[in-house]
Order: C-alpha cells, then sequence, then structure tokens
C-alpha cells in the first residue's frame, strides 16, 4: 500500500447525521497524490463509526475525551506528513485538500487556514457567514496569521509533534491556544481563502449566543495564558472589544435606571444625566456597527438591517463569557502541552 502523503483527521462525537457527507466529500477530492481519512470516533453512542467507515473513513475509536484529544490521537495515527483538519459537520469542496496543502510548497510555512461557507437560508445563519467574511477580510490583511481554525485547517505533522499537539485542558478554542503558541514561537502560519468547506452555522438566536458566551469563556483562558493576545490577533476584529466595552455599559446604566438606584425625590438632574449617559452609549455602539452594516448591505440587506442588535447580543455574550472565564480559571497541570507523543 502506498504511504500516504497526507492524512485527514475528523473528530466525531454523535455526528451520524453530518458524517456520511462529510467523508464522502473528503473522499472525492480532487487531489494527485496518495491520501489517508481517519474519522476519530470520540465516544460516539449513535452509529457515527459504522457510517464513517462504510463511507471510506479509517475510524479510530476513544472515549469520550472533546476534540483536543481527538484530533491528538488522530495525529498520533496519522501517516502523512501533512495533517489536514475538518469537522464532521463540514462538507469540503472537491478542490479543498488541494488548496488547503498549497502553501505547504513553501518550506517556511508550518499551517493554513481555510474558510468557510453556508448554504443556509436562516437569518442568523447568514449572519455568521456575513461575521466570518468579515473576519477574513481583516486576515486577508498580512502576510501570516496567527491563528489557525480546525474547521479547515493543514499542519506539519512533525511541528505538531515536536510542539505537544493540542492542549486537551482546553475544550473549546483548543486550536487558538495552539495557533498562539506556535506563533510565539516563529512559526509561520498562513491564509487561504480558496480552501472552502460548507458548514452548518448556528442558525436560532439562543444557539448563537450560546456559542458565543462559550468563546467568551475559553477566550478568556486563551488570554490568560497569552496576554498579548487580549490586545490584537490577526482574526478578532478590534471593533468587536469595543463593542463588548459598551454593551456592558450600557446594560449597566439601563439596570441603575431599571432598578431606580438614582431616582428619589431631589434627584431628577441625576436621573436625566443618567438618561443622556444611556443614550450617548448607545449611539456610540450603533456607530460602531455601521461598518459591518455598510459591508452587509450589498450581500443581504436582511442581515444588514439585523445586525446591530445582532451585534449588540454578540458583544453581550461575549463579554458574560468572558467575565465568567476571568472568575472561573481552568485547572493548571504541570505539562499543558505534552499531548500527542
Amino acid at each position: 500500500m502506498t504511504t500516504p502523503h497526507v492524512s485527514i483527521i475528523v473528530p466525531a462525537y454523535n455526528a451520524s447525521t453530518t458524517i456520511g457527507a462529510c467523508v464522502a466529500a473528503l473522499g472525492a477530492q480532487a487531489f494527485n497524490l496518495p491520501y489517508e481519512i481517519i474519522v476519530v470516533n470520540d465516544g460516539s453512542t449513535d452509529r457515527t463509526a459504522a457510517i464513517a467507515e462504510a463511507a471510506g473513513a479509517t475510524v479510530q475509536t476513544i472515549p469520550n475525551s472533546r476534540p483536543a484529544a481527538a484530533r491528538n490521537a488522530g495525529i498520533r495515527a496519522a501517516q502523512g506528513g501533512i495533517v489536514c483538519c475538518t469537522d464532521a459537520d463540514c462538507v469540503p469542496h472537491s478542490d479543498w485538500l488541494r488548496e488547503i496543502t498549497a502553501p505547504f510548497a513553501d518550506p517556511q510555512v508550518i499551517a493554513s487556514k481555510g474558510t468557510y461557507a453556508t448554504r443556509q437560508r436562516e437569518l442568523v445563519a447568514r449572519f455568521v457567514q456575513l461575521e466570518y467574511e468579515d473576519k477574513y477580510d481583516r486576515m486577508r490583511q498580512g502576510e501570516a496569521i496567527d491563528f489557525v481554525d480546525t474547521y479547515s485547517a493543514a499542519y506539519r505533522r512533525d511541528v505538531l509533534l515536536t510542539n505537544g499537539g493540542f492542549d486537551e485542558r482546553f475544550d473549546y478554542l483548543e486550536d487558538q491556544e495552539l495557533s498562539f503558541r506556535l506563533a510565539a514561537r516563529g512559526y509561520r502560519m498562513v491564509f487561504q481563502p480558496a480552501a472552502v468547506v460548507d458548514h452548518q452555522h448556528s442558525a436560532t438566536l439562543g444557539d448563537y449566543l450560546r456559542k458565543k458566551q462559550t468563546i467568551g469563556y475559553w477566550k478568556a483562558q486563551v488570554v490568560r495564558r497569552y496576554p498579548g493576545r487580549a490586545v490584537q490577533d490577526s482574526h478578532t476584529p478590534q471593533i468587536m472589544k469595543v463593542q463588548m466595552f459598551l454593551s456592558v455599559l450600557l446594560v449597566v446604566c439601563i439596570l441603575l435606571g431599571a432598578g431606580g438606584l438614582v431616582i428619589g425625590p431631589g434627584q431628577r438632574n441625576l436621573s436625566s444625566a443618567l438618561f443622556l449617559f444611556s443614550a450617548t452609549v448607545g449611539i456610540l455602539f450603533l456607530a460602531t456597527t455601521l461598518p459591518f452594516t455598510r459591508k452587509a448591505w450589498p450581500k443581504d440587506r436582511a442581515v444588514a438591517l439585523a445586525s446591530p442588535a445582532l451585534l449588540l447580543g454578540r458583544a453581550l455574550a461575549l463579554s458574560v463569557g468572558y467575565a465568567l472565564g476571568l472568575l472561573r480559571p481552568i485547572r493548571r497541570r504541570s505539562d499543558q502541552t505534552a499531548n500527542v507523543a
């Protein structure tokens, strides 16, 4: 049997509704070098493993351990010198493997990051897609990046092994922690927007806000380890941080007013000042949403009109999650990164 040049790793937990389409798309890639597909069945209780195997993947089953551990198990099992990653709810385009591995023609490149697309028609899902596209526009501005998402990613396997792979203490944003670690050690990572996977984004407001709160919590853990990334990274729009601050300030002002804490006899001037300040904060927040709204308008007018409210929800959910992350840090351990040796 020919040794694979590339290994594709897909962690999967109870993904029976999506894994078949994912593996089928991976098996039909327009790629002229040998490659293998490894689905790491992360303790699923449904037919994920059977469906993946029937679709043509090599299946490795581990006890339920979250994506970081599943990817590390795949890295250990991989035979290819290049390790590609996508998720079980993604359907890569037919040229995805060719595009995501193309940057490795440069021997200095150790990782590449692709993009999301979606065919969903729900308003929230369409907003999520434009949110990602806004971030992609930011990433296009640099020759290198410091953040590779594992929904569409490729790495040199030896670099992953040398640097301990994914930190299994992270239930979420483990790809961000790894990216910042590699960037801090001087490795070069690049953005490859032509490497596209279709994805099922959050389709309801509740699901979207819960996901953003989770991201906020784990972002606090990442920043605790890499405090410099709180200032800037290649993925996060700076305006998002301003929106988080303004959203919290706005809610505090509204709660003070609604609670009657500053309203009483002889306090009308203070009450008026609070109302005026709240209105000013609200106007400032609205102003911060204008760049996104203008960018969204020619693509999707309904999303553009809804974007100020959705961006406010995003900012509040991220802020709540981040605050919880500051209050409840993950448990430290003596060796945080030696996971794939």
